[in-house]
């Protein structure tokens, strides 16, 4: 895992060579909404680019992450099928019935059954490297999805440029990002880790849980500013210095939900005596948001070899497949 984090930038290098490649155009010139089906590791890159394009979309956009397709789902739909393997259940699922309402597919994968079905149906297919952990190959599904909606005319290729210059940032500032996540991972060692984010930045505060959870052996969570302002902020009230709270920084905030941010830091420490603040590099969302990610995949190492587990084993998830295959 160490080895994979450490290859990120050169994961989106090659991300953006295989989207260049695979070239398709939405045979429905009116194309009136997107969606996305994928879980875990093959998911989150979802969430992640629905952040970015919210603000800018002109159609809807919408992450699934289980078996059912929303009723809107039809032929003007492009609905987007992102599994690692290929084979994972729910995602199968969302495709059979993406057939069924005679959408537009568009599939991101490695092999197994989703590119047989692709194949079957003539749908574009854009094929990232197998053999690793889902989640460490964010970067392969992530710029795929983008490439997806530019394809289908839906996004412009700036994002090629800035996911560009913030590989460049990632490899310029690499011990500084490492240095960053030793110190977070020294300050939250023993403790249940709770992310905060602004909205921009939701993707980016689900993966840096996710990866916890999975590469640290460690339960989490997260939520975001300023809807966790109606809610949750009330249950901050008992003094409990076994959380660790991050908030997470970046220059896509509102300028209220800084503001607001500075509040929350205010009253949270109040409860717990590690409130740590982590500040996004770059002037782009990209560089921002990798940034960010790659901090967050580092901290997650780093909490795994402080407590000595294996970051590569997913044995109750394996469990949890055999099981379901059994009945």
């Amino acid at each position: 895992m160490k080895k994979l984090i450490d290859l990120f930038p050169e994961q989106l290098i090659e991300a953006l060579s295989i989207g260049g490649k695979t070239i398709f155009q939405h045979p429905n010139a009116g194309c009136c909404n997107v969606l996305i089906s994928g879980l875990g590791g093959s998911g989150i890159g979802g969430t992640i680019v629905q952040n970015y394009v919210t603000p800018t979309l002109a159609v809807p956009f919408v992450v699934n992450k289980t078996y059912d397709l929303p009723a809107f789902v039809d032929g003007h739909s492009l609905v987007i099928i992102c599994s690692y393997s290929g084979n994972t259940e729910e995602t199968i699922s969302a495709f059979e019935q993406a057939l069924e309402k005679k959408a537009f597919v568009v599939c991101i994968t490695s092999g197994g059954k989703v590119e047989e079905m692709a194949n079957a149906h003539q749908f574009p297919c854009f094929k990232i490297p197998g053999g690793m952990p889902p989640r460490a190959c964010l970067g392969y599904s992530l710029v795929q999805v983008l490439f997806a909606l530019h394809y289908a005319g839906l996004i412009g290729d700036t994002f090629i440029g800035e996911i560009n210059k913030a590989i460049t940032l990632l490899q310029d500032n690499k011990d500084q990002l490492k240095k960053a996540a030793t110190k977070l991972a020294q300050q939250a060692y023993g403790k249940l880790p709770v992310i905060y984010a602004g909205c921009r930045m939701e993707g980016v505060a689900i993966r840096w849980r996710q990866q916890i959870n999975e590469n640290s052996k460690l339960t989490a969570w997260d939520n975001v500013v300023p809807e966790m302002n109606h809610n949750e902020l009330v249950g901050w009230k008992d003094v409990d210095n076994q959380k660790a709270v991050f908030f997470l920084h970046s220059g896509s905030d509102h300028p209220k939900v800084k503001t607001r941010m500075g509040i929350n830091k205010t009253i949270i420490s109040r409860c717990t005596d590690t409130v740590l603040d982590v500040e996004a590099m770059g002037e782009s969302y990209w560089e921002q948001a990798f940034s960010l990610i790659h901090i967050g995949d580092w901290l997650s190492w780093y909490l795994a070899d402080l407590r000595q587990v294996d970051a590569m084993e997913v044995k109750v998830i394996d469990y949890l497949k055999g099981e379901l295959a059994a009945k």
